[in-house]
């Protein structure tokens, strides 16, 4: 199995990351996609510590949409900031980065035009992006279109509805479902998760956060993917084993590691 998204290098697992990966690899977990947060500092040594211990995890950065303030004005200097991060850890991505209009923590316009900067940073490198979207859907959309041929990667964490999943799937983008199909108000997710296609699907905890049923309520951890693979199976009458064939093949297609330039 694989974690296609997780925050492995967060504080949160400072205190036991060596259980935390024993844990995951005793579950059958062969490899995650570690996100990072661009120009996080005090991450970026965790996340070497995590590259140590667990040398099959692959790596991605970005600028998230809660840390678009932070470039005001600057959106240029969003995208060195995630390149050099990039390079640093032979990212094979550009993510999280996207649009989240629920807590709004930065302006809605500050992080269209970071979000927009990536989006083309991600071009240039020819890497796939990862999009977190919240209450943001039709403005995540038009940026795709304006950012033209080329742009691909996934709608992580899905919360939308199987209309909103057609949409990401008819721009040729991946559909990745975490914890929250587990959850017995996510009706709606459920229903995404069985018109995906096979060969778009992806499967994430996005650990520490969104455990699972049974484990909602804990701290995520990526050998709980173990149980969104067993949901996402049910739902669709697949065997698991399948599903998890699907994933890896998915996820070695889309996140190839490559050398990125420390500047373009």
């Amino acid at each position: 199995m694989i974690d296609s998204h997780c925050h492995l290098a967060d504080e949160a697992f400072e205190a036991d990351l060596d259980e935390t990966i024993a844990r995951a690899t005793d579950a059958s977990v062969s490899s995650a996609l570690c996100i990072l947060s661009a120009g996080d500092e005090a991450e970026g040594a965790r996340a070497r510590r995590v590259r140590d211990r667990w040398p099959a995890v692959r790596f991605a950065t970005g600028v998230h949409p809660h840390s678009a303030g932070t470039f005001d004005g600057r959106a240029s200097e969003a995208a060195r900031v995630a390149q050099a991060h990039a390079a640093a850890f032979e990212a094979c991505a550009i993510g999280e980065i996207g649009l989240d209009y629920h807590y709004d923590f930065a302006p809605r316009a500050v992080q269209r035009d970071v979000f927009v900067a990536q989006v083309q940073l991600a071009l240039t490198l020819d890497l796939p992006i990862i999009i977190h979207t919240r209450e943001a859907t039709d403005d995540t959309f038009a940026a795709l279109r304006e950012a033209g041929a080329g742009v691909r990667g996934v709608f992580h964490c899905f919360t939308g509805d199987a209309a909103m999943a057609r949409r990401a799937l008819d721009m040729h983008f991946h559909v990745s479902f975490a914890g929250i199909v587990t959850f017995p108000k996510a009706a709606d997710v459920r229903e995404a998760a069985k018109i995906v296609p096979t060969d778009r699907l992806l499967i994430e905890t996005d650990s520490p956060y969104l455990a699972p049923v049974p484990h909602r309520g804990k701290r995520n951890e990526p050998a709980y993917v173990a149980r969104v693979f067993e949901a996402i199976a049910a739902l669709r009458d697949e065997p698991t084993a399948s599903i998890e064939a699907a994933v890896a093949r998915n996820f070695d297609a889309l996140f190839r590691p490559k050398s990125v330039p420390a500047r373009a």
